[in-house]
């Protein structure tokens, strides 16, 4: 159920009209009046992927296709901060029915993500390691605003493994050897490194200017064909989601497995307590 309101967005000097998801606190849907609808996470302070997030975002997704917009922003409403990626809590001292459910949670919302048929760019306005990078790599054009914050799979100084669908995604945009440095090394890049590698796009002054360039990038499909568009979209993207429909329980099973062993539950524990320190 969605209740819509109408705004008005100074920064971007156009009118909004504002989608609220009844039930879900952690997300906020818009969409302007050419048809473009923005969703950005707000689970603060740092929009760690919990199980609400994630299903609230796979929900939203499912939402707008199902209304066939023009096309999808994903962006965050948090100051410097995309997403922090995988809540590390939801990983600790859980059950095995837990962690199945959180996983396949993962799954879901990343099959509905990376396989949308509308347009969808991300406007990355901050901070994106881990699965924070695999939602704006599962996007189709990313626009990272400069600044300070760094992007990449950096699963390693956590002390557990980027999955085999994931590994596979960041190989196919920045290349095999740079992808298997960058994992083994957990390197986390910086806007303009990004860029240079091909993680991003563009880059952008601020999060208005990567709202308007997700926005052209959008309207740049005015005149083509949908059908033609989605058909190729699929298939460009068919091996990876085939990969993992495939795969599901086998993916799974090693991710239990790992995250299970008492090393690793160890390592969680000492990165969680590291957080408290900081008050994150």
């Amino acid at each position: 159920m969605f209740i819509v309101k109408k705004i008005f967005n100074k920064s971007l000097k156009i009118p909004l009209y504002r989608t609220y998801t009844v039930n879900s606190k952690v997300i906020e849907v818009t969409k302007d009046d050419t048809d473009i609808v923005t969703i950005s996470m707000a689970y603060p302070p740092i929009n760690c992927l919990n199980k609400e997030l994630l299903n609230a975002l796979n929900t939203s997704l499912i939402n707008v296709q199902k209304q066939k917009c023009q096309g999808v922003i994903l962006t965050s409403s948090l100051s410097n901060i995309f997403s922090a990626g995988i809540d590390i809590k939801e990983l600790y001292n859980r059950t095995e029915k837990q962690l199945i459910e959180y996983w396949t949670t993962i799954q879901n919302m990343w099959l509905t993500l990376y396989n949308l048929e509308i347009p969808i760019a991300a406007a990355i306005n901050g901070s994106s390691p881990a699965a924070g990078c695999l939602l704006a790599m599962s996007c189709e054009y990313r626009i990272l605003v400069e600044g300070k914050h760094t992007i990449g799979l950096n699963e390693t100084q956590l002390g557990i493994v980027a999955p085999e669908w994931m590994k596979a995604l960041y190989i196919d945009i920045i290349g095999y050897r740079r992808a298997e440095l960058a994992l083994l090394q957990g390197t986390l890049f910086h806007p303009k490194e990004a860029l240079e590698i091909g993680l991003v796009d563009e880059l952008a002054l601020n999060k208005a200017n990567a709202i308007e360039r997700c926005q052209n990038y959008i309207k740049s499909f005015k005149n083509i064909p949908f059908k033609g568009r989605q058909k190729t979209k699929m298939e460009l993207r068919k091996h990876n989601s085939l990969w993992l429909k495939a795969n599901a329980n086998s993916d799974l099973n090693k991710f239990l497995t790992f995250i299970q062993s008492p090393n690793v539950q160890a390592n969680l524990k000492l990165y969680i307590e590291a957080l408290k320190n900081k008050n994150v």
